[in-house]
C-alpha cells in the first residue's frame, strides 16, 4: 500500500504542467495600447514563464497560450498531444520606454533552461520546446546576439537550442491557465517545479524586477 501511495503521489506531481483541469473558455489577448509593444516566447510550462516575465518592470500583461504550429485556436489537449506542432508560449505586452526587447530576450533565456531539446524538467515533448518569435529583422538579430552572449558567458554548461522563428499567430490558452502560478501556490507542480524556476529568475534578473519582487 505504501508503494502504491508513493507511486500515485509521484505520478500526480510529474504529469504535464497543465493536466488536471479542463475548460472550453479561452482567455482574450488584449491589443497593445499606444506606445506599447508585444513579444512572444515559449520556454516549457507557461505557468512559470508567465509569472517570471510578468514580474519585470515595464511589463503590462502576460497571456499564456500556444504558438508555432498550424492549428487555429487549439485546445490544451490538442497541443499536448503534439499533433498541432504548437508550443506552450506566452505573449508579453510591455512598455519599450521602460524595458527593451533586448532586456526581455535576456530575461526569457534566464526564465527557463534553453539548452534542453523538447523538454523542461519533468515536461517532455515538442510542446515544451524552447522557442522565440521575432516580428522584425531587428528582433531576430537581438535574439541571435543574445544567444551568442549567453553561450559565451557559460551561464549554461550546454549550448542553447532555442528555435528562433518569425511570428505568425498566437492563440490564448484556456482561462484557467492565466495567472495559475499565483492562484494555485500550493499545487504540487507549482511548489516543486515552477517556484524554484521563478526564484532563480528573480536572482538572475534582480535589477529589472518590479520593486515587490526584488529578492531581499
Amino acid at each position: 500500500m505504501k508503494k502504491l501511495i508513493l507511486y500515485v503521489a509521484v505520478l500526480f506531481l510529474f504529469v504535464g504542467c497543465a493536466d488536471g483541469q479542463s475548460s472550453n473558455k479561452f482567455a482574450v489577448l488584449p491589443k497593445p495600447k499606444t506606445g506599447e509593444a508585444e513579444a512572444t516566447f515559449g520556454g516549457g510550462c507557461f505557468w512559470s514563464m508567465s509569472e517570471a516575465l510578468s514580474e519585470l518592470k515595464g511589463v503590462k500583461k502576460v497571456v499564456s497560450g500556444y504558438a508555432g504550429g498550424n492549428t487555429k485556436n487549439p485546445t490544451y489537449e490538442e497541443v499536448s498531444s503534439q499533433s498541432t506542432n504548437h508550443a506552450e508560449t506566452v505573449d508579453v505586452i510591455y512598455d519599450p520606454k521602460v524595458i527593451s526587447y533586448a532586456q526581455l530576450a535576456e530575461a526569457f533565456f534566464f526564465a527557463h533552461d534553453p539548452t534542453t531539446l523538447n523538454r523542461q524538467g519533468p515536461d517532455e515533448g515538442t510542446d515544451y520546446r524552447s522557442i522565440a518569435f521575432y516580428r522584425t529583422p531587428e528582433e531576430k538579430n537581438i535574439l541571435l546576439a543574445t544567444i551568442k552572449k549567453v553561450n559565451e558567458s557559460k551561464h549554461y554548461i550546454n549550448p542553447i537550442v532555442t528555435q528562433v522563428v518569425p511570428y505568425n499567430a498566437f492563440y490564448p490558452a484556456e482561462a484557467y491557465h492565466q495567472g495559475y502560478y499565483r492562484s494555485h501556490p500550493n499545487q504540487p507542480y507549482i511548489v516543486s517545479v515552477s517556484e524554484p524556476k521563478v526564484m532563480k529568475f528573480r536572482k538572475a534578473m534582480a535589477a529589472e524586477l518590479k520593486p515587490e519582487f526584488k529578492p531581499l
